[in-house]
């Protein structure tokens, strides 16, 4: 059995697939299987992984009919005979040292179930302000509680720079698919099962950006299936039991959180807000309050729903002034 297995899904790959392998093959760990599930391909990345397979027996081909990213998962994950699953992409570029670092890791902290990785965007005339900010903030999160703490902002992890406890994930039933991103699904189940997430404080994966990346493709990726995806938690998790929550911010994230929420029967008691404009207003049923009354939905929990760049940091200073503290009494979400 292999030290590590690392589960690469493709499809119409040809350009990329072969560096994305070799990436994998040329390891400092040696001791690994790549199983490469070739999802229905029609251009030439099936006869590319057939001469690489020849070449390195520690490439396993495995062909899929074109069944999506989850179907995939979940077929090859069942040749994945190790004790960590690693998992990696067609069209990235693993760093030599990825899985020598995230395994020391998960060896050193039994409580964790995943760890992911700082990520480099590439190629840079492709990369826009969005995912630059998305992984300046996530290349930031190198610890569980810092993880913790952030999770449902965005998802955490990024899936192809994650290694996973085979039993952790086999606990939580492994991949879903479903009409939601199956990665962020994953994390918010693991850390539901108990089990916390880290990022190994080092690049280690070189994550290319392009227009067709699924994420802005496909609908499952769309950012209202990730708030359902964070109703849906809280309302099981942290929220369980309760019908009223406060949320400051009663723009388009505070009101899309609203409307998240309310299928699981929780409505928003009160709205709380910097802008003047809209103090003293209702909005989705709620009163509209300045920020500076916050001490008066101590009781209710409060979601910080507010996607201004710089906003929630400011946000979280005000709420330790007023003596809230986080995630006991608060949680930021987007």
């Amino acid at each position: 059995m292999p030290r590590v297995a690392v589960l690469l899904p493709a499809r119409d790959a040809e350009r990329t697939v072969r560096a994305a392998v070799l990436s994998i093959l040329r390891q400092t760990v040696r001791d690994l299987r790549l199983v490469v599930v070739d999802d229905g391909s029609r251009d030439a990345t099936g006869r590319i992984l057939e001469e690489m397979g020849a070449r390195d027996p520690r490439l396993w081909v495995m062909r899929g009919p074109g069944e999506g990213i989850a179907g995939a998962l979940g077929r090859g994950l069942a040749r994945c005979d190790a004790e960590w699953v690693a998992r990696m992409d067609a069209d990235d570029v693993a760093h030599p040292r990825r899985l020598e670092l995230q395994l020391e890791a998960l060896a050193a902290a039994p409580s964790l179930a995943a760890v992911g990785s700082r990520v480099r965007l590439f190629p840079r005339r492709q990369v826009g302000g969005g995912m630059a900010r998305y992984a300046t903030w996530l290349n930031g999160l190198v610890t569980p509680e810092l993880v913790h703490r952030d999770l449902l902002v965005e998802s955490p992890l990024v899936h192809p720079a994650a290694t996973i406890r085979r039993a952790a994930l086999e606990e939580v039933g492994g991949w879903r698919d479903g009409d939601f991103p199956e990665d962020y699904d994953l994390w918010l189940r693991l850390v539901a099962a108990g089990h916390g997430l880290a990022n190994v404080p080092a690049v280690l994966l070189s994550w290319r950006e392009s227009a067709g990346r699924l994420t802005r493709t496909d609908p499952r990726y769309a950012l209202s299936r990730h708030q359902a995806l964070k109703a849906a938690w809280l309302a099981a998790g942290p929220l369980a039991g309760r019908r009223e929550v406060a949320i400051w911010g009663a723009g388009e994230t505070g009101r899309a959180f609203a409307r998240a929420l309310a299928p699981h029967g929780i409505a928003v008691a009160t709205f709380l807000e910097v802008d003047p404009r809209k103090i003293g207003r209702t909005v989705a049923g709620a009163p509209v309050r300045s920020y500076q009354e916050a001490g008066r939905v101590r009781g209710l929990p409060l979601l910080v729903a507010v996607g201004a760049a710089g906003a929630r940091g400011l946000i979280r200073g005000e709420l330790q002034r007023q003596g809230f503290e986080e995630p006991r009494d608060y949680r930021c979400v987007a």
